[in-house]
């Protein structure tokens, strides 16, 4: 099944590679301040993508998933801050990345496994408040608690490679990222647990009366985004270069994830890529000088593009050229 949608969309692959070797450029030619809206578009995606593996493929949408951002970046951060001092992890940062994106991603993993039976048992708003309570106990216990620093903030090193610049070095660690996690996206829509999430989505009761394991594939699907989400939080972190409870346990990340996928297209894979660039181009560029009525305009701008694609940018096409051949046919 998988081999066969390879096969399909080859073009669409072939178009993909040669978008990553045309974003691979982007640091030799455009300024660092450029570079750094580059990043953020492709945390974004990255993001969008982690958060429609479970909201946009399944339909179990989630207002918490900065929970795993957070734990995922403290995690790593309270674990490279205990082996800096060493004199290998002082000389190997890089190793000391990876090292941190393992504990990160696992913390996450073990986390969203003891919470998904409990909390997949709720479905549509419920569980979408249930996950934003998690995401709010998470934030609590990381502040209150004083061996996790969430108070006081932990520093994480600077992370030199190949001589290029800091801005640089996260561009390329979240377009390597963006690309593993469009990848895993595209297996799993194109594979046998995609077309069973399809199913659970429109109707979870008769894909279960019609065989398909929607337990185990809302369980699977929930671990493997709050793990990839995790790891981005890490790069995220390491970005930042200093963090505290209130820069990564951020609401807006959450929110933002939904209006990714909402304004470019609800479960499909480049929903989340336009709708991010949309997002930060219209935020950081465009609106980026209006101050005063930054949040007024980009209000005003996102509720315009909701009521002219109510089921966002690839939906609305889709459907123009579904009723351009009806009527040809």
């Amino acid at each position: 099944m998988l081999r066969e949608a390879i096969a399909r969309q080859r073009w669409w692959i072939l178009a993909a590679l040669l978008g990553l070797a045309v974003l691979a450029c982007v640091p030799f030619v455009l300024m660092p301040f450029h570079v750094r809206v580059g990043q953020l578009i492709l945390l974004s995606t990255a993001l969008g993508l982690a958060w429609t593996l479970l909201g946009g493929f399944a339909g179990y949408w989630s207002f918490g998933h900065t929970a795993f951002i957070g734990l995922g970046a403290f995690a790593a951060g309270l674990f490279e801050t205990q082996m800096l001092g060493t004199p290998f992890m002082r000389a190997q940062p890089l190793v000391g990345l990876g090292l941190g994106l393992v504990v990160g991603m696992g913390a996450c993993a073990v986390v969203a496994g003891a919470v998904a039976w409990p909390i997949l048992r709720l479905r549509g708003i419920y569980f979408a408040v249930a996950m934003l309570g998690v995401a709010q106990v998470l934030s609590e216990l990381t502040n209150s608690i004083d061996a996790f620093k969430g108070s006081m903030g932990l520093v994480f090193p600077r992370i030199p490679a190949f001589g290029l610049r800091q801005e640089a070095v996260f561009y390329y660690l979240l377009l390597i990222a963006t690309a593993v996690i469009l990848a895993i996206a595209f297996a799993v829509k194109n594979a046998r647990i995609g077309h069973g999430l399809a199913a659970m989505r429109e109707d979870e009761d008769t894909a279960r009366m019609l065989g398909v394991p929607t337990e185990r594939y809302k369980i699977t699907m929930f671990v493997l985004s709050a793990t990839l989400t995790g790891a981005l939080g890490v790069i995220y972190a390491h970005s930042l270069g200093y963090i505290t409870t209130g820069s990564v346990y951020r609401t807006d990340f959450s929110l933002n994830m939904i209006v990714y996928n909402l304004l470019g297209g609800m479960g499909t894979l480049i929903g989340p890529m336009i709708g991010s660039v949309i997002m930060v181009v219209l935020t950081q560029v465009i609106l980026g000088g209006f101050l005063n009525l930054h949040m007024f305009l980009t209000g005003a701008m996102l509720v315009a593009l909701v009521l002219a694609a109510p089921r966002g940018i690839v939906g609305t096409w889709l459907a123009f050229r579904r009723r351009r051949r009806d009527a040809a046919a």
